[in-house]
């Protein structure tokens, strides 16, 4: 078969199943709390859901990977990003991504199937790519949070309130994420889990070193007793100051962080650029045969290496 209409048949492929999944998106009446609720935790009653819009397509790819330990990792992965979107969905746009960056590339470089393939599995790292930046954030934001989330719960403990009722209190007054993930642990200790499971649960979803501490400390109590809200204002001050310095370092090594992003993308640009101006010079590197493909491995093995490198630089433990 014609690999120009492969490659044809394939972006039209592409294109439906990404139009479904912005449709099925945009269409759903179900917050992701409440979707994966039942995915997470085991109750043994049935509760009575509606369920949200969608499509043979999505149906079909949910159910084949429905209870693999792929598809439980990643809805774990989507659940901790705060991305609204299935297993088999998370699939589609794989296959979208694969899809498209192995035709731009296809395109881009002479219509060359053997660099069409490179571009294929580029692209179905990115969405893996933009999972982990949003988790990063998603966390990072959590954890400044946490600060005042502890200060509202001693305060709502010292007034009278059940544990219970102070994250009740917390999924009402503060902002998202933290107020999205302690709504959802409300609502698993009001189907009748244990709060220790709850917590548990909650802690799958945001692996923060402060949250652990946290939360061993509230099921400690809950054990031995205590004052907790002595101890989670002994905690908050500790956070806060972990907080502290880790923002202060974030700014100390940005410079360091955004060097290496900027040398990691400056190769690509300039060869963009010659492309553009002199096409002919570039596509030295893809028709001298062997000798070009070794350049443009080696010149990327470098590129990746270096960026890796300055990022580990980067890196400080608090």
């Amino acid at each position: 078969m014609n690999p120009i209409l492969i490659l044809w048949f394939g972006g039209a492929l592409a294109l439906i199943m990404l139009f479904v999944g912005i449709i099925t998106t945009v269409t759903s009446e179900r917050n992701v709390v409440e979707q994966r609720l039942g995915q997470i935790i085991d109750v043994g009653s049935k509760v009575d859901r509606r369920r949200p819009a969608s499509t043979p397509l999505t149906d079909w790819l949910n159910s084949r990977v429905e209870g693999t330990s792929w598809a439980e990792k990643v809805s774990r992965d989507l659940a901790r990003a705060d991305i609204k979107m299935k297993a088999g969905e998370y699939i589609a746009l794989l296959i979208i991504a694969g899809f498209f960056v192995g035709f731009l590339f296809w395109f881009l470089t002479g219509k060359s199937i053997l660099l069409g393939i490179p571009g294929v599995v580029i692209g179905l790292f990115l969405p893996g790519m933009y999972v982990k930046r949003q988790q990063g954030k998603r966390l990072i934001r959590f954890n400044e949070q946490l600060g005042d989330m502890l200060n509202l719960v001693v305060n709502g403990l010292r007034a009278g309130y059940s544990t219970m009722q102070a994250m009740e209190a917390v999924s009402r007054e503060l902002p998202p994420p933290i107020s999205d993930e302690f709504r959802r642990v409300v609502q698993e200790m009001q189907l009748g889990v244990p709060m220790e499971k709850a917590l548990d649960n909650l802690l799958r979803r945001i692996p923060s070193d402060d949250l652990d501490l946290v939360i061993t400390a509230i099921n400690v109590q809950r054990e031995v007793g205590g004052n907790l809200a002595e101890i989670l204002d002994t905690i908050s001050y500790t956070i806060r100051e972990r907080v502290r310095i880790k923002g202060e370092i974030r700014v100390l090594t940005s410079q360091v962080m955004y060097s290496g992003r900027f040398l990691a993308m400056m190769p690509i640009f300039v060869v963009a650029i010659l492309f553009l101006l002199n096409r002919e010079y570039i596509m030295e590197l893809f028709q001298n045969g062997l000798c070009g493909y070794i350049a443009l491995g080696l010149s990327a093995t470098l590129i990746v290496a270096g960026y890796f490198a300055m990022n580990k630089l980067a890196e400080i433990e608090i």
